[in-house]
């Protein structure tokens, strides 16, 4: 049986994860701060599919965090077969609205504990010729939008600079750029989400399904919706200066900052 490690996995898009990739027969590896929302987790993951689900309690904004994450990819003993960076957050409010250090704390998880977790995972993949990543993003990547879209613009780039560096490894990396998702997403970041047009949310489950569907398809980059697919389409049609006026007023109304 192989084993996948998934950052975030508490709940939404990680909780949906672990649950597919249990399912499916994979050991799992649960890494966020809540320990008692993890354990209970990997509980009924494993009487539900006699899965292994080991509980590793971190917080990726911190050094302590990330360190620990980063021990557990590199144990030879135990080693991870896919990781799922899939930890992050959103800040309510304009630029200069956030403090600073909500701002860095926003790069420590989206960037440093990406960049670093990729790292500590992908290096014993190279030396076993097999393994994945997953670097959850998201459509903001496309549109200039404040920290957010930024660091989600990093780790698409990132991804997609990896991917080519590690081709013929037998390591693949995909960064996954999803829309709106029920999750607590918006409800950890103090964001309403009823003025969000319904056609715009996404089921978690579904979500998770068509994105191993597109690694396993060797994909470097997953819009997994036909609904967003259109919309970032027409995002690199559109004059640079106009998506910047629009996506202001669109982030404003609907997004993380």
């Amino acid at each position: 049986m192989t084993t996948a490690l998934i950052t975030g996995a508490t709940a939404g898009i990680g909780a949906a994860f672990a649950r597919r990739l249990a399912a499916d027969g994979h050991n799992l590896v649960l890494v966020a701060r809540d320990t008692g929302r993890l354990q209970q987790l990997a509980t009924d993951l494993h009487d539900r599919h006699g899965v292994e689900a080991e509980v590793l309690t971190a917080d990726l904004a911190t050094e302590d965090g990330i360190a620990q994450a980063e021990k557990r990819l590199a144990d030879p003993r135990n080693p991870v077969d896919l990781l799922v960076n899939n930890a992050g957050f959103g800040n309510k409010g304009r630029f200069l609205e956030v403090s600073m250090a909500d701002e860095l704390t926003m790069l420590k998880v989206h960037c440093e504990a990406v960049l670093r977790l990729t790292a500590a995972a992908a290096g014993p993949m190279r030396e076993r010729r097999r393994g994945a990543v997953i670097n959850v993003a998201s459509v903001a990547a496309f549109v200039p939008r404040g920290t957010y879209g930024a660091s989600k613009a990093w780790v698409v780039q990132f991804t997609q600079g990896v991917a080519r560096d590690l081709a013929g490894t037998g390591v693949r990396l995909m960064a996954l750029c999803p829309g709106f998702v029920r999750t607590e997403f918006h409800q950890r970041a103090g964001m309403g989400t009823d003025n969000i047009p319904g056609w715009m949310w996404l089921d978690a489950d579904k979500l998770v399904g068509a994105a191993l569907t597109d690694l396993a398809r060797g994909k470097t980059v997953s819009v997994p919706d036909p609904r967003y697919k259109a919309l970032t389409g027409l995002v690199k049609l559109a004059p640079r200066g106009l998506l910047g006026g629009v996506s202001s007023k669109a982030g404003r109304k609907y997004g993380p900052q």
